[in-house]
């Protein structure tokens, strides 16, 4: 049996009185510990991996052990446990039949904003994980880009201190600047882009100009979420303007 973090993983195995053999599966052992464990499925020898925090393979290293436990041609089994993107999901009261779980985004702000501009014009609720200390940070980006969709922030779900805040992502990001990052593990459901009526091209085309002086990359994501057109389209446009200027 492998487990991300053994001391964890112990307390619920004396929970059971359970005594298998336990060893370590993480982001620094995980390539010695694979050939481990595909030497013992070799030999006809069961192993299971555990998580510390709900469903496994989901932003951890697992996945990583499933992928070559199938091309080495054994089974796996799956057994689902909690799940903080969909646990959020469900919490957040956001459109749940079409989500894009997209993970951590990247600590560097230019790099994030990025990330949230090419998620932009997916017509999907997203899901992310964050950490506190970044998340009024994330939030602002979050808004900045996307606009005031309507957004939710859970933590520490299915535990003692379960809590969820919802409200547009420029209230929440406000909020959180105010009273600082909560702890626990947190998860940001944001809703998908909301409907507006049809841009002309020629109100697309007044706003990009006045927009242009900062740049073509930044007067279509500001169109984007201005105007709510999609950011290809305005991306396309303010090339156009740019050229004939």
């Amino acid at each position: 049996m492998f487990a991300e973090d053994t001391r964890v993983a112990r307390k619920l195995l004396d929970a059971y009185g359970l005594k298998p053999k336990l060893a370590a599966y993480h982001d620094h052992s995980g390539e010695g510990a694979r050939d481990e464990i595909l030497a013992a499925l070799e030999a006809g020898e069961s192993v299971a991996l555990i998580s510390d925090a709900g469903t496994p393979l989901v932003s951890d290293p697992g996945f990583k052990l499933a992928r070559a436990v199938i091309e080495a041609g054994h089974r796996v089994f799956p057994i689902p446990g909690a799940s903080a993107l969909l646990a959020g999901l469900v919490v957040s009261g956001l459109p749940s039949d079409r989500f894009l779980f997209a993970g951590f985004l990247p600590n560097k702000q230019h790099a994030r904003r990025e990330t949230l501009t090419e998620l932009s014009d997916v017509t999907a609720t997203l899901v992310f994980y964050e950490t506190g200390p970044r998340l009024a940070e994330s939030l602002a980006d979050m808004a900045d880009v996307l606009g005031a969709r309507p957004a939710a922030v859970a933590r520490e779900l299915t535990k003692m201190f379960e809590e969820t805040r919802r409200d547009t992502l420029d209230a929440l990001a406000a909020h959180y600047a105010e009273v600082g990052g909560p702890k626990g593990e947190i998860v940001v459901v944001i809703g998908p882009p909301l409907a507006q009526a049809e841009v002309s091209d020629e109100a697309l085309d007044a706003f990009l100009l006045k927009a242009l002086p900062r740049g073509v990359k930044d007067a279509a994501s500001e169109a984007a979420r201005d105007l709510g057109v999609p950011r290809k389209r305005a991306y396309a446009r303010a090339l156009e303007l740019k050229d004939r200027a």
